[in-house]
């Protein structure tokens, strides 16, 4: 090899390599303080595109599973309404049976109407019951519906009633005016089945909900691991690579310093 002056390509290849094994260098401290495998879109720009799209299901499936939880705890009250109304029911049966009794006299029969049109004033009312605004029960004719998506990109959903409690029942139960004489018991049992009915149907719909809910936590789950493959830095990895650029700065450095001082015996030859 020649001894030049003017150039001094040792120099140069130290200074290339020094250079390099800078890059990783800073390359690793930036993955192990950030704790992400991608710091900058050349990183890794296929990977990053993927772990966007991940991350964006991740959060919907979050809400997803929020909003399932709250259409639970909608049904949860709508159950409350169908309890009380039972109870009320049953009551009314009760009365119903106690002023068919022989030995009671019209004032007895008038107490126990009294209560009987009280306990029909508080069923009318729990059929205008609310969740957050929303009504429990519908007052049309024919029962309506609330749609729950159960995934994140909503393409799955499950219907949830807001069951018409009044007329299942019956409007005769639920205005207040109907004397407890004028009033059959048959009528009274067919409501306690009638609401007995929405309930299995109120609890059939919470069950199928908490499968759904189930669901989207194991998608969750396996989301975020996949995420995790392609963003998450490899500490114990990524250790071993900033030992080995840190050693390779090192030697880089003294490597340049030796390419530098190699045009010294260019002047000793002058000399």
């Amino acid at each position: 090899m020649a001894v030049t002056i003017n150039t001094n390509s040792a120099a140069t290849v130290a200074t290339n390599n020094l250079n390099t094994s800078n890059s990783m260098l800073q390359k690793s401290l930036n993955r192990l303080s950030s704790g992400s495998k991608i710091v900058n879109p050349a990183d890794d720009a296929g990977g990053l595109a993927v772990s966007m799209k991940m991350s964006a299901a991740i959060k919907r499936t979050e809400a997803v599973n929020t909003n399932i939880a709250n259409a639970q705890s909608f049904l949860q009250t709508q159950d409350g309404g169908f309890q009380t109304a039972a109870g009320i029911l049953d009551r009314m049966s009760e009365l119903k049976t106690l002023s068919e009794d022989v030995t009671k006299n019209t004032t007895d029969i008038e107490n126990y109407n009294t209560e009987f049109q009280e306990l029909q004033s508080q069923l009318d009312a729990v059929t205008g019951e609310a969740f957050n605004g929303v009504s429990l029960f519908t007052d049309a004719a024919s029962a309506a519906s609330l749609t729950v998506n159960t995934s994140e990109d909503g393409t799955q959903s499950v219907t949830i009633d807001q069951a018409d409690l009044e007329n299942q029942v019956g409007t005769d139960l639920t205005l207040g005016t109907t004397e407890l004489t004028d009033t059959d018991l048959s009528d009274i049992t067919d409501a306690i089945e009638n609401v007995a009915t929405l309930r299995a149907t109120n609890g059939a719909q919470s069950s199928r909900l908490s499968f759904a809910s189930e669901m989207l936590t194991t998608n969750k789950e396996n989301l975020e691991a996949a995420n995790s493959r392609i963003i998450d830095v490899d500490v114990a990895s990524e250790s071993t690579q900033l030992a080995r650029a840190n050693i390779l700065v090192q030697a880089g450095s003294s490597m340049l310093t030796q390419a530098n001082s190699s045009s010294q015996i260019a002047l000793r030859l002058l000399g």
